[in-house]
């Protein structure tokens, strides 16, 4: 694996809005991929390459490593940005055709989560049996630990961190709450 630079990280995993940053933030996603019952076998960052995203790229690299389908595996991803709306029906797609691998997505930011088809995409992934969630400061710190050449340094959280994580976790929420609840919140609400 080719570990990611501390500046890298910092610049392209941080939650934090950069008005206009100096740097253009790039999908990474960085993954450890074990047995059930066993040791990690694999760890590796990959980021967007041309006209491919980090997750087709993910998907490739996982396909290529032809795991036993008598085995069960877990995958732990880290990603900049949650998927967009093709990635995430081809990580549906793959997890329903290799149902003897486990699936889990944290994702440092949300990508155009304002936009309906980014937002159904969004609630299928949940409802598909991956888990998806918002990182916080112990994910970006595991994160640090496994893909970063930190040379022995610590993690060292930014400004508002556990703030950021928070406010993207409850907009993350808003987004794949069924849609039956809120209804019957709305019946419920009290004037």
């Amino acid at each position: 694996m080719n570990p990611l630079q501390e500046e890298t990280f910092y610049q392209q995993f941080s939650n934090q809005r950069v008005p206009k940053p100096t740097y253009q933030r790039r999908t990474y996603l960085c993954y450890q991929l074990k047995p059930h019952e066993g040791s990690v076998i694999a760890k590796v960052c990959l980021q967007n390459q041309e006209k491919r995203h980090a997750e087709i790229c993910f998907i490739d690299d996982i396909k290529s490593r032809q795991l036993d389908p008598s085995q069960k595996f877990e995958i732990t991803c880290y990603v900049t940005w949650s998927p967009c709306p093709t990635c995430a029906k081809k990580l549906i797609a793959f997890v329903n055709d290799h149902p003897h691998i486990s699936l889990r997505l944290f994702a440092s930011r949300l990508y155009f989560h304002w936009r309906q088809k980014y937002k159904r995409e969004l609630r299928h992934l949940q409802e598909s049996e991956i888990s998806l969630a918002v990182m916080s400061y112990l994910e970006f710190k595991d994160c640090w630990e496994k893909f970063v050449d930190h040379k022995g340094r610590p993690f060292q959280p930014w400004n508002k961190l556990k703030q950021y994580s928070e406010s993207i976790g409850r907009r993350l929420q808003r987004i794949v709450q069924p849609l039956n609840n809120l209804e019957n919140d709305f019946r419920n609400l009290r004037l």
